[in-house]
């Protein structure tokens, strides 16, 4: 063997030995990545409580579907109603783990109390709709035909935000209403219609949406000053926080907001 043979031979050697030695690393990193995600994961169980304003019904519970199917051994329970209702009773000591409330106001209810363990922040937002009977029979247009004293109409109670996010409206357009009832929160207001016990009601387009075709939307160019911020919030008694963080963190993912606007809701 000549010399320059075995200094080719040598050369890759070195070559092999290198290769290995970076396969090794490249092998070494992927386990510890590994192991970092089973560790992570494994934070990811039991159960979490989340309180959500009753327009996330739908696609929270799809959501939370989503997050048990994904996480196995977890368990999301859900808690819908008028986001004031909830936010009292997060203030008044009702054990939850994750607070998503229909407007600002009503979350600062939960700061203020110094109940959130993390800043609020905005996932999606909603535009209010007219929900009238199916085939719309009483050719409701506009905002201002609900002022029509013959017609049954429902709002939601100035203290939820889509009754606060009408009321914003109304006055924005100088109108007075004086429905036949005020409902504690969106879907009371919407079933009223549903019944057919009142013959409109402003709710949000998602659940009109939502809906189907129990109900006929009417669009109103007012609603867009009027359009309300959702946030969402870990709560500083959660049992559970790195499983109801994860919660969150679907909520606002790609995955998460492609079921909200799905249902109606706009981007934030």
């Amino acid at each position: 063997m000549t010399r320059r043979t075995l200094q080719l031979a040598g050369a890759t050697a070195a070559a092999l030995l290198a290769l290995s030695a970076c396969s090794s690393s490249d092998d070494s990193d992927s386990v510890k990545s590994g192991a970092s995600a089973s560790t992570s994961g494994t934070k990811i169980t039991g159960d979490i409580t989340v309180f959500a304003a009753a327009s996330l019904k739908e696609s929270f519970t799809t959501l939370g579907q989503d997050f048990e199917k994904a996480h196995p051994g977890t368990k999301v329970t859900f808690s819908f109603g008028g986001s004031d209702s909830l936010a009292a009773s997060i203030t008044g000591g009702a054990p939850a783990d994750v607070f998503a409330s229909a407007s600002p106001k009503t979350m600062k209810t939960v700061t203020d109390a110094g109940d959130n363990a993390t800043a609020p922040a905005t996932f999606v937002r909603n535009q209010l709709e007219i929900a009238t009977l199916p085939g719309n029979p009483d050719k409701v247009a506009s905002l201002k035909d609900l002022t029509d004293k013959d017609l049954k109409v429902v709002l939601c109670d100035k203290t939820v935000p889509c009754g606060a996010a009408a009321e914003k409206a109304l006055t924005a357009s100088k109108l007075k209403l004086t429905p036949v009832s005020y409902e504690e929160d969106v879907k009371s207001a919407l079933n009223k219609v549903v019944l057919k016990e009142a013959d409109a009601a402003v709710v949000y387009k998602t659940d009109v949406k939502a809906a189907g075709d129990k109900v006929e939307g009417v669009e109103f160019p007012e609603s867009a000053d009027a359009i309300n911020d959702y946030p969402i919030a870990l709560l500083k008694e959660s049992k559970n926080t790195e499983t109801a963080k994860a919660f969150i963190a679907l909520v606002q993912s790609a995955e998460g907001q492609k079921v909200l606007t799905a249902a109606g809701f706009l981007n934030p």
